[in-house]
């Protein structure tokens, strides 16, 4: 049942609706007033009337009944406590119905979400760095499939630039093909590092570069090849990351496939008289608006990120005709998607309303910021393999019998990797530190799979959970377990609307703790039988739920630990 929503119903405010009303209720801090929590304060002014007189009115005309069984006010809130029994036979059976499905929904029916996301560069590392926007966007990605949206996964690969011109610059003078093919992305990055080195010295290694980029882009034969070549030895490597992560891409369409889609966006701000020549350069002054100027071409007639940004926009519009547009980047780049987003509102793209930028925070190493030209970078591949055999040591010391300890190894470390970057709100900045994102204990992913492995353990000494059961008033333990189980839905939602992942992974969180306090206070196997059942059917609910939370991360549950 949807307590909110029956709440609501039986609400009847002058001038609010019924959604608006269901949208406002609240979990109150101290559960003691109530289940749920109506704040009174928001219908003041429509009413005319103090929130205290509110929800004393509203108190008196709202019916109690076998869902809803007491309703008290209290300074401006209205407060409900729910049936319990009723609550828990409601949650107890959703839960065992819908099995793996617990927490879908079809409201995103129909529409299409597009999300931007990892972008990884070309023949450059894939360090920590880039751990954020792979790890939030792959769990959005889950998040809006679950709730019914066509979900499209874009990596919008960076392969396009001097960059490229440097590499080729490099390859050439000291590249060796056969170490190149085994090394593969990482002697990508030292051929990039020395180049940098050696251009300290010799400046004009910097003009070779531009000359080598140029006939990337004039379709010379050689240097397109060898560019392919780069391309391929990169996704090779860093797709062993994304299965690691469990993350997939529906396209992998990068810059340079918008290199002959950008003229007509040119061509279209000069039509519509947008284009203003600055000290050479093309712009569009956006003063008015308290910004600098977004740059469309600079001076010697190239493109900038802002141009190629506009015309995969339009691309994707005119492909998936998505009623979102995602782009999963960090905060510094605040200022170019407010820009480019503008430059397309202003241009009469109506749908520029439906771009969104879902900043996170960046991820910096304790001795200082991360540079792929000197060479001072961490692997992420590094990372989870140090996470995988740390979880390895600490498992085959607890547990030396433990039956596929490299199977369980692998999700321990890598659940541990993904929730250390979805934990906190994406905002937040990241100071890498090995010790704390091989902590296995806390609020951790790890604590959560050793909690599933508890529930899991507790049904497999059972032998079985009972298909019929007796409900009973459930105790203190149980009904904030319960509680807890039926908010899943809410904050799947809710992590779709705000674009925040770590609502799902606090819930993880707040779920074990919940099932550990019960686990602890209450006999479950050596309960009477009637007690012993619902019980049982209980911790298979909890299992169920943390296995769909966890999964919406990208995180696998070990069944044994």
């Amino acid at each position: 049942m949807d307590y909110k929503r029956y709440v609501a119903q039986h609400l009847n405010v002058t001038g609010v609706s019924e959604e608006e009303i269901a949208e406002a209720i609240a979990i109150p801090p101290d559960t003691s007033m109530g289940d749920f929590a109506l704040p009174c304060f928001r219908f003041a002014k429509v009413l005319r009337k103090s929130p205290v007189m509110i929800a004393e009115e509203l108190k008196a005309a709202y019916p109690t009944d076998e869902v809803i069984s007491e309703v008290s006010a209290v300074n401006g809130y209205l407060n409900f406590k729910v049936n319990k029994k009723g609550l828990a036979d409601d949650v107890l059976t959703r839960i065992s119905r819908e099995g793996k499905d617990y927490g879908k929904s079809s409201i995103g029916n129909g529409k299409t979400i597009c999300i931007d996301y990892s972008s990884v560069n070309i023949a450059k590392p894939f360090h920590i760095g880039h751990l954020s926007t792979t790890v939030l966007g792959g769990a959005l990605y889950r998040i809006f499939n679950y709730l019914g949206y066509r979900t499209v996964g874009i990596n919008h690969l960076g392969d396009y630039g001097t960059q490229f011109g440097k590499l080729i610059s490099a390859y050439t003078r000291w590249g060796d093909k056969q170490l190149v093919e085994e090394g593969g992305i990482r002697a990508l990055n030292e051929l990039y590092v020395r180049f940098h080195r050696e251009a300290e010295e010799n400046p004009a290694l910097d003009d070779e570069a531009r000359a080598y980029f140029k006939k990337i882009e004039e379709g010379d034969k050689d240097c397109n090849e060898l560019f392919e070549w780069f391309k391929e030895l990169t996704l090779k490597d860093v797709q062993k990351i994304y299965d690691l992560l469990d993350i997939h891409f529906d396209s992998y369409a990068g810059e340079s496939f918008y290199s002959d889609k950008m003229q007509p966006i040119v061509d279209e701000l000069r039509d519509r008289g947008l284009l203003v020549e600055s000290q050479g350069a093309q712009i569009v002054d956006l003063e008015a608006y308290g910004m600098s100027p977004c740059i469309i071409l600079k001076s010697d007639g190239s493109s900038l990120y802002a141009t190629r940004d506009m015309a995969a926009a339009t691309y994707r519009k005119k492909t998936y005709d998505f009623d979102k547009c995602l782009y999963v980047v960090a905060y510094q780049q605040n200022l170019h998607f407010k820009q480019f987003f503008k430059v397309l509102e202003l241009m009469g793209k109506e749908w520029a309303k439906d771009l969104v930028h879902v900043a996170y925070g960046m991820v910096s190493l304790e001795e200082g910021a991360m540079s792929t030209r000197k060479g001072n970078v961490v692997f992420l591949e590094d990372v989870i393999k140090k996470c995988i055999e740390k979880a390895y040591r600490i498992i085959d010391e607890k547990n030396p019998s433990l039956e596929n300890k490299e199977e369980v190894a692998k999700k321990v470390g890598v659940g541990a990797v993904i929730f250390g970057a979805l934990y906190n709100n994406k905002i937040k900045d990241i100071t890498f530190s090995y010790d704390k994102v091989l902590n296995f204990d806390g609020e951790t992913s790890v604590y959560v799979q050793y909690t599933c492995a508890r529930a899991a353990s507790v049904l497999a000494r059972a032998e079985s959970v009972p298909a019929e059961y007796t409900v009973p008033v459930p105790c203190a333990q149980e009904f904030e377990l319960l509680k807890a189980l039926g908010d899943f839905p809410d904050v799947v939602k809710s992590a779709a609307e705000k674009y925040e992942p770590s609502y799902v992974a606090r819930y993880c969180v707040d779920v074990a703790q919940k099932f550990n306090k019960f686990y602890f206070d209450c006999k479950i196997l050596q309960a009477e039988k009637e007690v012993r059942d619902y019980r049982l059917a209980l911790t298979a609910a909890t299992l169920t739920t943390l296995e769909n939370a966890l999964g919406l991360l990208g995180i696998g549950v070990p069944e044994k630990m």
